[in-house]
């Protein structure tokens, strides 16, 4: 091989790696971003484990179903999916908007009541929330560090807490068999209450860096609220509505 033509090698081998190296430069790198990134949309599926408690003006709504029906708070348990959007302030703190939907659904039956024919006195209930709310969201860690200035690395676990307020729609369905107790008489018929209240959610959870552009999310949050019954519901006081959200997803940002 002659000077001429190993020089000539030398040039190819160096444009192409200055080409491959400006691809890569191009695409953000394998590990990192040109800049840190302002947004983040999450989707997540989980759990929502209601409080179901008493009501502070006598016994609450919840108190009557598990009295007279065949009803523990945990079948009031649903799965749970979140969206979320968060808009990063600083290094530290991020701005969140973010809705979630639970839902459960059971038969039950009177605990200490049956029909004529020996037969259960039967009801479906459904139970479904769905809070929607603005907050924050604190890092106790740096979230990642600069390279120059082209260049920024994630870190891999990133732990968070946050706090969220804002509005909470609920629904609580019986349709089934009922008794009248004043004749006792066994009647078929539904009850129907739907409404909103104000909302407070504490969360906490763990981010997993996965590659530049996604990570693993886990969270747990615990909601306080509570929203006035329907008139097929009277003489109850505002149902309790506060509970425990764990969920785990994906989230990507940009």
């Amino acid at each position: 091989m002659t000077i001429r033509s190993i020089g000539l090698a030398a040039c190819v081998a160096l444009a192409g790696s200055f080409g491959a190296e400006r691809a890569a430069a191009q695409s953000g790198g394998d590990g990192f971003l040109f800049q840190q990134p302002r947004v983040s949309f999450s989707f997540r599926a989980g759990l929502s484990v209601p409080r179901a408690g008493s009501g502070n003006g006598g016994p609450s709504l919840w108190d009557d179903t598990r009295e007279f029906f065949t009803v523990e708070t945990s079948d009031f348990a649903g799965p749970l999916m979140v969206g979320e959007v968060a808009v990063r302030l600083n290094e530290a703190l991020d701005l969140t908007v973010g809705i979630s939907h639970h839902s459960a659904s059971f038969n039950s039956e009177y605990r200490e009541w049956v029909g004529d024919d020996d037969l259960p006195i039967a009801q479906h209930t459904t139970f479904s929330t769905t809070p929607v709310t603005l907050g924050v969201r604190a890092y106790p860690l740096v979230r990642g560090r600069s390279v120059g200035r082209l260049a920024w690395i994630p870190r891999v676990f990133n732990p968070f807490v946050g706090i969220a307020g804002g509005i909470v729609r609920y629904r609580y369905e019986q349709r089934g068999e009922f008794i009248d107790y004043e004749t006792y008489d066994i009647y078929r018929d539904g009850f129907l209450s739907r409404g909103r209240g104000g909302t407070l959610h504490f969360s906490g959870g763990l981010e997993v860096s996965v590659n530049r552009h996604l990570m693993l999310v886990g969270e747990a949050k615990y909601g306080f609220g509570s929203g006035p019954l329907s008139r097929d519901f009277v003489g109850f006081p505002d149902l309790d509505l506060a509970g425990l959200h764990l969920s785990a997803g994906l989230t990507a940002r940009f």
